[in-house]
């Protein structure tokens, strides 16, 4: 059963997102909190496994509550929630470490998918806008690519493959299937993505991926 927190300064929003996510069987809200010092607060009592923050909210916004709970022990994964995929404060969480982003209308079967693929350690990165995501990271500089291909060096040759697929926005899922491999062991090439490339999420090595060249 995966746990969910449900971070947003509009009731009508949490009680929509509730009612969606408790369509699922093995999905359950765990509580809610309408600004983000509340939402500090919720994670200590409920330990949520995946928490649903909204981006612009009073006392404390979502970006620092994100950047917050990443600096504690064991914090869940975070969705932030935005109107717009272009908006400044979604590049600002996930550079914080949010796990990725969806926006509010975002339909409700995908919103299932996404808290199942967050809680499972994926990224939350819609292929259609990772691009733009990771553009406004990186830029274009020539230098700044060769140094980030510089530190892909000491990656196996499935380690980079698995990488490309991650700048894809695939899940481990997706991966093992068109890589020909089990999950367990697509997973053990994320850790050690991880661990080679100083990366704490996903997203993270997405990033590393698009700044190197690998994906288009």
């Amino acid at each position: 059963m995966t746990s969910v927190l449900l971070v947003d300064d509009e009731a009508l929003v949490r009680t929509g997102l509730r009612l969606i996510l408790e369509t699922a069987d093995d999905i359950t809200v765990v509580g809610d909190a309408d600004d983000g010092r509340a939402a500090l607060d919720a994670v200590v009592r409920h330990r949520p496994d995946v928490v649903l923050m909204d981006l612009r909210m009073p006392v404390l916004d979502g970006v620092a509550a994100t950047s917050a709970l990443r600096e504690r022990e064991h914090s869940p994964a975070v969705i932030v929630l935005t109107t717009f995929n272009t908006d400044e404060d979604v590049f600002r969480a996930l550079a914080a470490g949010a796990n990725g982003f969806l926006l509010k209308d975002t339909p409700p079967t995908e919103l299932l998918r996404a808290v199942r693929l967050a809680a499972a350690g994926d990224a939350i990165l819609s292929p259609s806008v990772t691009r733009q995501v990771i553009t406004r990271f990186t830029g274009d500089d020539g230098s700044r690519r060769r140094d980030a291909a510089a530190r892909l060096e000491n990656l196996t040759g499935r380690e980079r493959e698995v990488l490309i697929e991650i700048g894809r926005g695939a899940a481990n899922a997706d991966i093992a299937s068109s890589l020909h491999m089990s999950e367990a062991t697509v997973k053990s090439h994320v850790t050690h993505l991880f661990e080679k490339l100083a990366a704490t999420n996903r997203v993270q090595l997405a990033i590393a991926a698009f700044r190197a060249g690998l994906v288009d």
